[in-house]
């Protein structure tokens, strides 16, 4: 997702472009030269006189990025260049001090923190959309606890529920998206650092001190070693994001299928610009549904490169580790552009009841015959109540009769039901079973999301 793309805005936000973009990327990598050689001088492994030019020069705007690229190109890795451009500028400044930038590290520490970095700054962006999202789910559930409205298996009417359960649905899924994003950020905030083999030899007898220090510095902790071919706390990362984003991606479903013509019950909002046709100018398109799924569509792909980048050859990859470069922002990106569009789309949504009620009643109410052949295998047993309950819909369908009708015709059923027995069989208000208190379980868990296990 390049930054000066046509279609960036519309797949990612702001924020989230500026915690990857080029000079946030450089700037990571500097922020990890920078608390290296502060850690290092607090352990007097190299001379605090140092600190002050090193930290000077670690200014990503002070790097021609073009130039960069085109070294990376050459080198394999952005870290090589860079840090031969820091030493260059900290020698201009102060020679002595020049021999101390990278001490005792390499390339991969110094990418590899940075990458951390910005990921924590990425999952805090992803965080705070998903507690807007959440609490406009909450609010949108409750207010709807009663709405009345077709529920739908195999894209056919089932048996009725209330939209309000159908959003809990959305909510409840969210709550474990929070939970994994909250695990996978706490679970990546660990520093690399480990030198060329993992071994920090070259970082002198005090390299473990330093590493604490230096976790501290970067507001991330000390791994009990260095990681540099075990990928798994990233890639779990990875996997939350992406669960995060086909979460999304069943609600925008959901959303654009009721807001199909033919069925009407919801629309996303409107606004001038947003969801026009250049050919039809009656046309309300479902754009932020669109993109959430478009995320949810390419995101797969993308948690499949993490995961088969995962076998690493021993201490140092080749390949594997480069293929995260890309991957892991795009991730990112992609969820971050369907939970802004989602959050736009569930804030402004039009909720139509009148048309939940009138789909209810569809095909002369053949929506509550599971309602009725319960009432009536109390007295006929299971099967036949099933079988001869089948037959009136085919009838009711055949005829164009409402199935209650046909059902008040039949004197073995009315021996058997009473007329307000019968009334209550066809009220979808008596037939949401235990839907009131899911929904409030799902907001009760929303609500105490920080101290989910």
């Amino acid at each position: 997702m390049q930054d000066g793309s046509l279609f960036v805005p519309l797949f990612a936000t702001v924020a989230m472009r500026d915690v990857f973009s080029d000079l946030a990327r450089v700037q990571a990598m500097l922020d990890f030269e920078a608390a290296l050689a502060r850690a290092q001088a607090a352990c007097g492994v190299i001379p605090a006189t140092a600190v002050a030019a090193i930290t000077r020069a670690c200014d990503a705007r002070r790097y021609p990025l073009a130039e960069l690229a085109e070294a990376t190109a050459l080198a394999g890795n952005a870290a090589i260049p860079l840090v031969k451009a820091l030493r260059n500028l900290v020698d201009d400044e102060d020679a002595d001090a020049a021999r101390y930038v990278h001490w005792g590290a390499t390339s991969q520490d110094c990418i590899d923190s940075g990458a951390v970095c910005q990921l924590l700054r990425a999952l805090a962006l992803l965080v705070a959309d998903v507690e807007r999202l959440g609490d406009t789910l909450r609010t949108l559930a409750l207010a709807h606890a009663d709405t009345l409205m077709p529920g739908r298996t195999l894209l056919q009417q089932a048996a009725p529920i209330s939209f309000g359960l159908k959003v809990a649905g959305w909510l409840d899924a969210l709550t474990r998206s929070f939970a994994r994003l909250q695990r996978a950020g706490s679970a990546a905030a660990v520093i690399q650092y480990g030198g060329a083999t993992g071994t920090l030899a070259a970082a002198g007898p005090q390299a473990l001190e330093v590493a604490a220090v230096l976790a501290r510095e970067l507001n991330c902790s000390a791994p009990a070693l260095p990681w540099h071919s075990h990928r798994d706390r990233l890639v779990e990362a990875g996997a939350a994001v992406a669960l995060l984003t086909g979460t999304l991606g069943k609600l925008a479903r959901d959303v654009s299928l009721l807001a199909q013509t033919e069925v009407g019950e919801v629309t996303e909002p409107s606004a001038p610009g947003r969801g026009g046709s250049s050919a039809l100018p009656h046309k309300q398109n479902p754009v932020g549904c669109a993109v959430a799924l478009a995320a949810a569509v390419q995101t797969p792909g993308l948690l499949a490169t993490l995961l088969a980048a995962m076998p690493q050859e021993h201490e140092r990859g080749l390949g594997g580790w480069h293929a995260e470069w890309e991957t892991l922002p795009r991730l990112c990106l992609l969820a971050s552009g369907a939970l802004a569009q989602l959050c736009a789309v569930v804030q402004g949504l039009h909720v139509y009841p009148a048309r939940m009620l009138e789909n209810l009643a569809r095909d002369g109410g053949q929506i509550h015959a599971p309602a009725l052949a319960q009432a009536l295998a109390v007295h006929w047993g299971a099967r036949e109540a099933h079988a001869r309950v089948a037959q009136w819909c085919r009838q009711a369908q055949r005829d164009s009769t409402p199935l209650a009708t046909l059902v008040a015709r039949d004197a073995g059923v009315t021996a058997l039901l009473d007329p307000a027995t019968l009334a209550a069989v066809f009220d979808a208000r008596g037939q949401l079973g235990h839907s009131r208190q899911f929904i409030e379980r799902a907001c009760v868990a929303w609500q105490h999301r920080d101290v989910l296990p």
